[in-house]
């Protein structure tokens, strides 16, 4: 019999980049891109104006978001939609194959990104907007997960994700 720090290690397959989502400002559009280039410390390079020259600040717990590929029919089916595409939920990268909860408190690498799962990506109140009225807890627990930048690169459609041991 496995123990649980066992379990929780071991994952059946690698999972994939399905779409990656730049948000180039607050409220703007969110733009899909097929590859991105990923700053050490600070997130995508032109998500939210980020930037080469921007300074590192924070605890920095949530530099980058994923959800996955798997949520979106229960999301949608929750919301009462025949469809949720992944701009409405405004993360960076939509993955599949690979379980997020699992990664969380982990590394992991996206492409030639290295990150750490730092927690469950909360649904905020755009929900209601973007998914109409009780979007916001259609997302609840569907959110996908946050993390850390801990080595920078470029993250491009197909590129597999995988824990770190």
């Amino acid at each position: 019999m496995l123990t649980m720090t066992e379990l929780r290690s071991t994952f059946p397959r690698a999972g994939k980049v399905e779409w990656i989502g730049l948000r180039p400002a607050r409220r703007e559009a969110v733009q899909s891109v097929p590859e991105i280039e990923v700053l050490e410390g600070l997130g995508l390079l032109g998500d939210h104006g980020k930037t080469a020259q921007t300074k590192l600040g924070g605890s920095g717990k949530r530099q980058v978001t994923l959800i996955q590929a798997e949520y979106l029919p229960v999301i949608a089916a929750l919301a009462g939609l025949a469809q949720v595409t992944p701009e409405l939920l405004r993360r960076n990268f939509l993955v599949s194959g690979i379980s997020l909860l699992a990664l969380k408190d982990r590394r992991f690498q996206l492409g030639e990104v290295i990150l750490e799962g730092t927690g469950e990506c909360h649904p905020c109140s755009r929900m209601e907007e973007n998914l109409g009225a009780g979007g916001y807890n259609a997302v609840r627990g569907h959110g996908g997960l946050t993390a850390r930048v801990i080595q920078g690169g470029w993250v491009r459609l197909g590129d597999p994700v995988s824990p770190l041991l």
